[in-house]
């Protein structure tokens, strides 16, 4: 079995009490169009013609490459892509979830974040980021969101690059739900609005995934260079640790800004 970073066993009973999102591989006929427009969507020979787009509004996302006609359906709380699901609320105004496979630019709205940063390996940092996190929001009465969003300070492509420090952050639904500031561990901070780069991944939530998303971002980078990278990497995590590895819906991210 793939090594993967251990997950302690409380930390799976406290996210049992949670919504749980159940995701397995994304698979669409030729048909079916990836955004809901009115009319078909044109083939990827079509699609790679046409210059690079405009950036989205916030909360909106634009299909750039990789695979075209897979469709998230379904509204916010019961999202869908074939046969995968999320049945946890994302925070207000955020754009939907990237299937696997397919690259997006995306604008997400400001955001009110409970945020835990650290240094080392993110796969080991992540158990202990969790528990401050979750005993935050507890404490707070705030009900989950999904994803969970890790943020990669100074993290260079490479085999076995790491970042110079990283940081895990729960997300409000709404601002309201409690003032900024720093209660121990977590800092409580409003994220600036931002476009990035997307790819929808499916699959361990480590490093290795992280690294693999990094690559094809990167690819598309290269032959777009009408986009440069504007920020540090990211990923998003939609699902708890009560799932097994191979059926995790993923994004990996990198901020962009047209040239």
């Amino acid at each position: 079995m793939k090594n993967t970073p251990l997950i302690l066993p409380a930390l799976a009973a406290a996210f049992l009490s949670l919504p749980s999102c159940v995701q397995e591989s994304v698979t669409e006929g030729p048909s079916v169009p990836a955004v809901d427009s009115g009319g078909p969507v044109p083939s990827p020979s079509v699609m790679s013609q046409k210059p690079a787009p405009l950036s989205p509004e916030a909360g909106e996302s634009i299909r750039v490459g990789g695979d075209m006609i897979a469709v998230v359906s379904g509204a916010d709380g019961n999202f869908s892509a074939g046969p995968c699901s999320i049945d946890t609320p994302l925070p207000a105004g955020y754009p939907a979830p990237t299937p696997p496979g397919a690259i997006e630019i995306k604008t997400y709205p400001s955001v009110r974040r409970a945020v835990v940063s650290g240094r080392g390996s993110p796969d080991a940092g992540m158990n202990s980021a969790f528990w401050p996190l979750f005993n935050h929001i507890k404490g707070h009465d705030i009900a989950m969101t999904s994803p969970v969003e890790m943020d990669y300070t100074g993290l260079q492509p490479g085999e076995r690059a790491l970042p110079s420090e990283w940081s895990m952050a729960f997300l409000y639904r709404t601002p309201e739900l409690n003032q900024t500031g720093e209660e121990g561990k977590v800092s409580v901070r409003d994220a600036d609005p931002v476009t990035v780069l997307a790819i929808g991944m499916k699959g361990d939530y480590s490093m290795a995934l992280v690294r693999r998303g990094m690559e094809q971002l990167e690819s598309w980078l290269a032959t777009h260079p009408e986009w440069k990278a504007d920020g540090n990497w990211r990923s998003l995590y939609y699902n708890g640790p009560a799932l097994f590895w191979w059926n995790k819906w993923a994004e990996v991210q990198i901020p962009i800004a047209r040239k």
